[in-house]
């Protein structure tokens, strides 16, 4: 009897795009097993590829990229419907290493491709928040649609870190996109502000230093205050509020839009329970599988479908940092595709990163499939 495997990776950052990833694992399941019948659904969580993971016509823009620079970006449009990743304007992998400023980074970009959707005549725009470079709490993105924030002496702030230290009153309201409806796609379940939020968990990988954390912790925590007056209701703890850098608390509070997990918008639209039927075994992973994996990551999504239908779930990260969470998580096993000793340059090549999967994908052939 044919085996049947589902691989469903999410991108690995700056080295294979989801499908790219995905066709480098099966190739190695084929090479040990000929006859497998191999499903492959690339997934997005939100970040990268999301826009990708949805057929239709690619539009491309102009628009400032995280540091207001001027880049082309580009959603996808299908019907009356866009499919919009904030990565693709407002990304970190659009930043060099030294470029990565969160205190300075934006969000606009993002809202100039909403702005272009709409006047498209979108009805719906669908934006996934994956893989941003900033830390913003959505105030560029408001900002491109109208909102202005002001500070005390009736000046308006136009940077980061003066929006969220220094603001005391905002102009603008639910009414900046007209009828046009806004859904949102996060890849995280962490609140805005505290050990889970925003800035504690994701700034460091974005540029800031100890000091810059904690004045980024400081800083959200009284924007969060300062919105909370503006619209009478405090939502900063709910879930997914600190996804790229607060973009979710802006959306959730400012526009209305409540924030909805990416995996499980984008599993429900490939109907993945039905792949799973006759699976002996599904394949998930990403660039770095470590404790952000189990935070409403893609192959946590993953994990808890085939958990469901009983089929064993194996993770495969480009690299992975055991710990708890992903001891508890219950996937049947974890693998690195990455060897130890191969330096993390080498192994962000393409090249490399795709035969390094074609062996793991070997490997767990001969262990889960012959």
């Amino acid at each position: 009897m044919v085996k049947r495997v589902v691989v469903a990776f999410d991108s690995f950052k700056g080295s294979l795009s989801a499908r790219e990833a995905n066709s480098a694992f099966a190739r190695g399941l084929r090479d040990v097993a000929p006859d497998v019948d191999v499903i492959s659904v690339p997934l997005s969580d939100g970040g990268e590829g999301f826009a990708e993971c949805v057929d239709g016509e690619r539009v491309e823009v102009e628009v400032s990229d995280p540091l207001g620079r001027r880049t082309v970006a580009h959603y996808t449009l299908r019907g009356d419907t866009a499919i919009i990743a904030l990565a693709s304007a407002s990304g970190l992998t659009l930043l060099a290493a030294e470029e990565r400023k969160p205190l300075v980074a934006s969000t606009y970009g993002t809202g100039e491709l909403v702005i272009d959707a709409a006047r498209r005549g979108c009805r719906k725009i669908l934006l996934g928040l994956g893989g941003s470079a900033t830390n913003d709490g959505g105030a560029g993105l408001l900002r491109a649609l109208g909102f202005r924030f002001m500070n005390d002496a009736g000046e308006e702030l136009t940077t980061t870190i003066d929006i969220l230290e220094r603001t005391t009153y905002i102009i603008g309201d639910v009414s900046a996109l007209g009828d046009v409806e806004l859904a949102v796609a996060v890849d995280v379940d962490n609140p805005l502000c505290g050990a889970r939020g925003a800035a504690e968990v994701y700034a460091r990988q974005k540029g800031a230093s100890e000091d810059g954390v904690l004045r980024l912790e400081r800083a959200m925590q009284r924007f969060a205050a300062v919105v909370a007056r503006h619209v009478g209701a405090d939502h900063s703890a709910e879930y997914g509020m600190g996804a790229a850098g607060g973009a979710a608390f802006g959306l959730r509070t400012l526009l209305a839009a409540c924030p909805t997990s990416g995996i499980e918008l984008i599993l429900g639209a490939v109907g993945f329970d039905a792949l799973l039927r006759d699976a002996c075994l599904v394949v998930t992973g990403e660039g770095r599988v470590d404790a952000q994996t189990t935070m409403g990551k893609a192959p946590s999504g993953v994990l808890h479908h085939a958990q469901h239908a009983n089929v064993p779930c194996v993770a495969v990260g480009g690299s992975v940092t055991p710990c708890a969470e992903l001891d508890a998580a219950g996937f049947a096993a974890i693998y690195a595709a990455t060897p130890a000793t191969m330096p993390l340059a080498d192994a962000m090549q393409c090249d490399t990163a795709t035969a390094n999967l074609r062996d793991i994908g070997r490997s767990i052939a001969r262990k889960y499939v012959l």
